[in-house]
């Protein structure tokens, strides 16, 4: 049967899949026929899975003998370094070809427990280093709205798989902007939950106090089902955190929206994202919403800070991939030479670029110059978004300063290519909860490309922070 994939949701298909309308095995089915039609242009997955239909097939079994839960026959897209047990998983790296997952994090099993379909893994920037996706080892990634652009990064494949309809939802991990930045692009939604709210465990860390997983969906309320799905404490993860989430009981009309004119004075945000973001504002405001203005003195930093202790902590676990237990090995004659050539070789350039930064900032004699200090400003942050939500419920901004660029447009110029996370890094090092809604288009090249509005909230407030976004997507 034809299933409109175009304005399905989760909970369409989830009310669709209880009254018979159609199967888990046909939703699947539908899924697996776009990604036919449209993968070869947009490489937004991998490895489409082969066992989808079996998958499918335990779904509906589920679903007869009453016992579905939300999540359950929903066709689901991974992110390449998120681990399914048995499954290949590389984060989009030569270093880990033919790697298969032993084992998987708290999140995936809660997933598969809910009889969930994962149809396969996308595409991603190597390790979760880039803004664009044009860094993994298997190609870059294609902007479904313009397949000149890019979609933003790192997890662009799983955007784009929800954007142009290959899955209904999908995960990707958020170290410094990768769920919400190409969420933007794409016209999606994108989260990052406060850190800590989902488990770490099952996913291959890039810098561990600043990942976490993301839900990308088409709708604020999608997300919510998915990050319910997964959320929880796990006792694997020494960073899960259990944080009461009760629904929100302040009234839409008496929140205060706070609004960093210091962070958005700056060069280099396009005009037509500040046209559309001050747009944004006054919707807001005509909905109930106190709009104030406030400083945010030591936010602007928090790029640079990012850009010291991501590498560092990058380093520090990137530091197993040497060729000796798993993944890409070439013989250099010795074992020195061994780790030299496989490294060389195994690693990207821009991975190369960020482990010799993080090792530099790391090192004897330049420790307490960057990476101490780096840590110091980061506590700055941390306390000055404290003390910012005692005078306001919600921050936003922009999700990006310009809309998607061109395939190509940044890759020789590295600072110009980070500057594309300057809004959303902060939330990160903060390990507050953002969330990025579409917001409108922005015409270049005779095509519409997407927008987004970043919404931020305190410290474990994600209901609170979902039940605003839920009522501007409205």
């Amino acid at each position: 049967m034809s299933i409109n994939l175009a304005t399905l949701t989760i909970k369409k298909a989830h009310d669709a899949l209880l009254k018979g309308e159609y199967t888990a095995v046909e939703l699947a089915e539908s899924y697996l026929t776009e990604i036919e039609k449209k993968n070869t242009e947009l490489h937004a997955y991998l490895e489409v899975f082969d066992d989808v239909r079996e998958q499918a097939k335990k779904a509906d079994a589920l679903i007869k003998v009453g016992k579905a839960q939300m999540m359950t026959g929903i066709p689901l897209a991974l992110k390449d370094n998120i681990l399914v047990k048995g499954k290949r998983v590389g984060a989009s790296s030569r270093i880990l070809s033919g790697y298969v997952a032993p084992y998987e994090g708290f999140a995936i099993k809660k997933l598969h427990d809910a009889g969930v379909v994962i149809l396969g893994r996308t595409n991603m920037d190597e390790f979760a280093m880039g803004s664009s996706t044009e860094t993994s080892a298997f190609g870059p990634t294609r902007n479904p709205f313009d397949v000149s652009r890019v979609p933003g990064g790192s997890s662009g494949g799983a955007a784009v798989a929800v954007g142009a309809g290959l899955a209904l939802a999908a995960l990707g991990t958020d170290t410094g902007g990768s769920v919400r930045q190409p969420a933007a692009f794409c016209g999606v939604v994108g989260y990052k939950p406060t850190y800590g709210t989902i488990s770490r465990n099952g996913i291959i860390a890039m810098g561990s106090s600043l990942d976490i997983i993301g839900p990308i969906t088409k709708t604020v309320e999608d997300n919510e089902i998915l990050f319910n799905a997964i959320a929880g404490k796990d006792p694997m993860d020494s960073t899960s955190v259990e944080i009461p989430n009760p629904k929100s009981q302040i009234p839409n009309s008496s929140l205060t929206v706070g609004v960093p004119r210091n962070f958005l004075d700056m060069k280099g945000i396009d005009a037509d994202v500040l046209l559309n973001f001050n747009d944004s504002i006054k919707k807001l405001q005509a909905f109930g919403y106190t709009i104030k203005d406030i400083e945010l003195p030591t936010i602007p930093y928090s790029l640079a800070v990012y850009y010291i202790i991501m590498p560092a902590e990058l380093s520090t676990n990137l530091s197993r991939f040497d060729g000796v237990k798993y993944g890409f090995y070439k013989d250099g004659g010795s074992l020195l030479h061994d780790y030299m050539e496989t490294r060389a070789e195994g690693f990207g350039r821009e991975a190369r670029r960020r482990l010799l930064l993080g090792a530099y900032v790391l090192s004897s004699g330049y420790y307490d110059a960057y990476y101490r200090k780096a840590i110091s400003v980061r506590t700055l942050i941390e306390r000055e978004f404290a003390e910012a939500f005692k005078n306001v419920d919600l921050i936003a901004t922009p999700t990006t300063p310009t809309p998607a660029f061109k395939i190509g447009e940044k890759t020789k110029d590295p600072l110009s290519m980070y500057l594309a996370d300057i809004f959303t890094v902060p939330a990160n090092i903060g390990a507050i909860p953002a969330l990025s809604i579409p917001s409108g288009f922005v015409e270049r090249d005779g095509k519409k490309l997407p927008l987004g509005i970043q919404l931020m909230a305190g410290y474990g407030q994600d209901r609170l922070l979902l039940d605003a976004g839920k009522a501007f997507e409205r």
